[in-house]
């Protein structure tokens, strides 16, 4: 029987972890991502996924949401609470609704089978760099501060006016960096795409509502009635506080 565990590790390669209990379509996955220079393991539940985590560390999750016992949506959503590591939900429902519920629980991005290798290497691709894993070449040190928050774009760290450090997605800290560099412009969803690397990644325009949502769940007061990022009507998004670089 063919072993589809492991692809063998080389110190200057991203590590992927997948979580996928087709075996053929987790052959096929580890072939490809070993083809475009990553490492990968393959398992197949939430608690073989959770064995290897113990011992492992991975740069990104590839996660299928039909899998046995513990399914990929709780899976996620655990996953979020303990890690801000990038996470690409994997599955045959490619409706809109369950697009959304994967991105509510802290998904980053969300391909749907079938899919084609190459938009998924893509899409992992813009997710690492998005993520800071590989080396920026041109540094950012400021640290950016409004309403008492300060964020950190280098650290890629948010901490609140109590000075908590906040969690955060790679996708919410994206589009809160985005917005803090432009204060009191109307940015629309595709500019906000743009300007947070997501084009390649490829996600749909609605996971913007989503994405923002969560952020605002996260620093806005009364999150129902923002007063932080403000939606404009058939403009997109206006971040209203006052920035200042330290």
């Amino acid at each position: 029987m063919t072993d589809f565990t492991h692809v063998r590790a080389h110190p200057s390669r991203a590590r992927i972890l997948l979580v996928e209990d087709d075996r053929e379509i987790a052959g096929m996955l580890r072939d490809s991502l070993s083809e475009h220079g990553f490492d990968a393991v393959v398992t197949q539940s939430g608690l073989e996924m959770d064995r290897v985590l113990r011992k492992q560390d991975f740069d990104l999750v590839i996660l299928d949401v039909m899998l046995p016992g513990e399914n990929g949506f709780a899976i996620c959503r655990r996953l979020r609470l303990e890690t801000q590591m990038p996470i690409i939900m994997l599955t045959a429902m490619g409706g809109d609704t369950d697009r959304i519920i994967g991105l509510e629980f802290g998904a980053d991005d969300y391909v749907a089978k079938p899919f084609n290798s190459r938009e998924l290497i893509a899409r992992i691709r813009g997710l690492l760099r998005r993520a800071a894993y590989a080396t920026p070449s041109v540094p950012r040190p400021e640290i950016l501060t409004f309403a008492g928050w300060r964020i950190n774009p280098v650290a890629r760290q948010l901490t609140d006016p109590d000075g908590v450090h906040i969690s955060m997605t790679t996708a919410e800290f994206d589009l809160l960096l985005a917005f803090c560099e432009n204060p009191g412009r109307v940015l629309s969803r595709e500019q906000l795409l743009s300007l947070t690397h997501a084009g390649l990644a490829g996600p749909v325009e609605r996971s913007v509502d989503v994405h923002i949502s969560r952020v605002r769940q996260k620093i806005e007061p009364e999150p129902k009635e923002p007063v932080m990022i403000k939606t404009v009507r058939l403009g997109g998004y206006l971040f209203t506080p006052t920035v200042e670089r330290v």
